[in-house]
């Protein structure tokens, strides 16, 4: 390699060191993401809105309206139609824990983004044993 090949190979290398650190501190600098402990229903009570991932199904645009009683109601917005779900929430060890009408269970935490959103993060399964994922927010 000649002396002009093997600078500019440097430099190269150098831009990319020197983006990836920039690009690290910038991360650093938006900050963490912050749990938060439910205490009662009431402070997750109202609408949310979200997506919700199931392998091999497109994501999904829902609205769950979580009542007082700790009754909750799911509708989905899917190209062929809509449909909906209910069942009951409990709070147990500050996390949300849900039980489908037909047989799904669920697992929710609550988190703060570093923008100070509140964001639902639901892991569960249905009652065919799949799969979901959701990231939901209050909506206003």
């Amino acid at each position: 390699m000649t002396h002009r090949g093997l600078r500019a190979s440097w430099i190269v290398l150098t831009a990319v060191v020197v983006g990836f650190v920039a690009s690290l501190m910038g991360c650093a600098a938006i900050g963490p993401v912050t749990q938060v402990t439910v205490s009662d229903l009431k402070s997750v009570t109202g609408t949310w809105k979200g997506i919700v991932y199931q392998s091999g199904v497109e994501p999904d645009y829902v609205t769950m309206t979580i009542q007082e009683d700790g009754s909750f109601n799911v509708v989905s917005a899917q190209r062929g139609g809509s449909s909906s779900a209910r069942g009951k929430i409990v709070v147990r060890d500050g996390r949300l824990h849900f039980e489908g009408a037909q047989g799904g269970r669920g697992v929710a935490t609550l988190s703060r983004n570093p923008a100070g959103d509140l964001v639902m993060n639901v892991d569960g399964t249905l009652s065919d044993n799949s799969t979901l994922t959701a990231k939901l927010y209050p909506s206003r």
